[in-house]
């Protein structure tokens, strides 16, 4: 299938994957840029950064193929690498140093692939302690874990540091961690079980992502659509809306989108 689109990839753990379910950030982004961009899931559940790098070859690989590289990627891990030593979900534990300079291995990747990609961090949400102990009890009973795997303390600082690399690499980041901590109730209002997203978790995401995008130039009203809108399309010649088509399957995909890409020599779309 020819691309005529740009790609936004959204690169993540188990809060991406669930990304495109009823309520979800990616589904609200893929409903917001609907046929002007196409929102592309890479979520890996229980993943943290160091096994997220040995995908980045496979999802972002460096050398050139027909496909130009992704316009935009969100970055969205450190909820799983802030899992705590000698608790039940210690082999996701990634130091918090190493943490960050995976973040930044990840994002040299990417700008080794596009230096105009835009490069999202986000930072990993809070956590809801006592939600989390609620959420073991229910499934397992009096078997569930004593101790919570993970502390909203800990997870604080993985945020930070992800904070420090966006701040250091001048890259847009949303911290999640602290937005979600404003609003009075937030342990319940935005996690499902103490981790995981609700709706109106989802759409804190959603509305911080869709301002970063907009700031940097890719607002969703002003990109055009990949091909003429229906009232453009006159019912006894059509063939004129799609004329222009022609002279556009010359230009490279940002000439179409208005956004964006960096393409290796040729990669036109044909």
């Amino acid at each position: 299938m020819v691309q005529v689109r740009p790609q936004f990839v959204l690169f993540g753990d188990s809060i991406t994957e669930q990304s495109f379910r009823p309520g979800g950030w990616g589904a609200a982004l893929a409903d917001t840029y609907s046929r002007k961009a196409d929102i592309v899931v890479r979520g890996y559940g229980g993943y943290n950064t160091r096994w997220a790098l040995f995908l980045l070859n496979h999802i972002f690989p460096l050398t050139c193929s027909s496909s130009p590289p992704p316009t935009a990627t969100t970055i969205f891990f450190g909820a799983n690498d802030a899992a705590l030593l000698g608790r039940t979900s210690e082999r996701q534990h990634v130091p918090v140093e190493e943490y960050k300079e995976n973040l930044r291995k990840i994002v040299h990747h990417l700008k080794e692939l596009s230096q105009s990609m835009l490069v999202v961090l986000i930072t990993p949400p809070p956590v809801d302690e006592d939600g989390r102990e609620e959420y073991a009890r229910s499934l397992y009973g009096d078997n569930a874990r004593k101790l919570s795997e993970r502390t909203n303390e800990i997870t604080g600082v993985y945020a930070k540091k992800c904070l420090e690399l966006a701040k250091e690499m001048h890259l847009p980041c949303i911290d999640i961690w602290s937005k979600m901590q404003e609003t009075k109730g937030w342990q319940k209002m935005f996690l499902s079980d103490g981790l995981h997203l609700t709706s109106e978790g989802n759409a804190v995401v959603y509305e911080e992502l869709v301002q970063v995008f907009r700031d940097a130039g890719l607002c969703a009203e002003e990109m055009d659509y990949d091909f003429p809108h229906h009232s453009k399309i006159n019912g006894d010649h059509p063939e004129a809306a799609f004329h222009q088509l022609r002279s556009l399957r010359s230009l490279p995909i940002f000439a179409l989108s208005g956004s964006p890409s960096s393409l290796c020599d040729g990669d036109f779309i044909a």
